[in-house]
């Protein structure tokens, strides 16, 4: 009995055309917005790239007494600002002419270019692979990331190693955001919470890595037999089950604290100081 539904003849597709799968004329059977959020994915990550982009070959208004742009935090060249107690390792000496934040951004970029939630989010928005769930994607193939360049998403893991780095690093920065800007110690300002609130975020996002909860309660066997890496596992397994919030919530912390350093630089404002 005909269905409408047999297998498609056409010889030689592949993916959703392919021969064992069903005749559907029409590409999708959705009829709500589903283009919205993948779009609306994609309009939010370009303009990070555009705004980071524009900001890390600036190689200036990156320093306030006592704030330091997170996008140039820690700084690895001599021709860095010089930014009295804060995180100055002149590793690279005077032969780097290029702005210093394109030696550390590597490390946050690879983590978060890696990342299984943005893989899903720049996979959707930009190369509509596939665009949405139930919508078949246009591409003829489908190879997954088993194929070079995509099988590098595999180093993710690793970058997890670097990003607690930053992390650490940047926590140091919050610490001597408690300073005003003659460094003298036991003062808040706005720019200080605009640093508290980044931290917490940065590390809720890194912690809720799903690298991070197989390096806490991965490979066990009997979770009974290890109490604190279950108690561990639990943490992590909460916060990793709002990771697509805390991704785009660390973004936005992380370009808004940079934001803030900048206007300060360029005197735009006086931060506020509470005492």
């Amino acid at each position: 009995m005909a269905t409408g539904i047999e297998p498609s003849p056409q010889a030689g597709a592949t993916g959703v055309h392919a021969a064992s799968r069903a005749a559907i004329p029409a590409r999708h059977l959705r009829t709500d917005r589903w283009w919205l959020a993948p779009a609306c994915t994609a309009a939010g990550l370009l303009a990070f790239v555009v705004y980071s982009t524009w900001r890390a070959f600036a190689n200036a208004d990156y320093y306030h007494a006592p704030y330091v742009s997170p996008f140039y935090s820690p700084c690895l060249a001599e021709n860095c600002h010089t930014m009295r107690g804060g995180p100055n390792w002149e590793i690279f000496g005077s032969w780097w002419g290029l702005s210093p934040a394109l030696l550390i951004l590597i490390f946050p970029l690879g983590f978060r270019l890696t990342c299984y939630y943005y893989r899903k989010a720049y996979y959707r928005g930009f190369w509509a692979s596939p665009p949405a769930c139930a919508v078949a994607e246009p591409h003829k193939k489908y190879t997954g990331e088993t194929r070079f360049p995509l099988i590098l998403q595999n180093i993710h893991r690793y970058f997890f190693y670097f990003a607690v780095l930053v992390a650490l690093v940047l926590t140091y920065d919050t610490a001597l955001a408690f300073r005003d800007e003659h460094y003298a110690w036991g003062h808040m300002g706005l720019g200080t919470l605009v640093f508290l609130a980044n931290i917490v975020l940065i590390w809720a996002y890194t912690l809720s890595c799903h690298s991070c909860r197989h390096i806490v309660g991965g490979r066990l066997r009997h979770f009974s037999k290890h109490p604190v890496r279950y108690r561990l596992w639990g943490w992590v397994g909460k916060l990793n089950e709002r990771h697509m919030l805390l991704a785009w919530c660390s973004l936005f912390s992380v370009g808004f604290a940079d934001l803030y350093v900048y206007l300060l630089a360029t005197g735009a404002f006086a931060d506020p100081r509470f005492f």
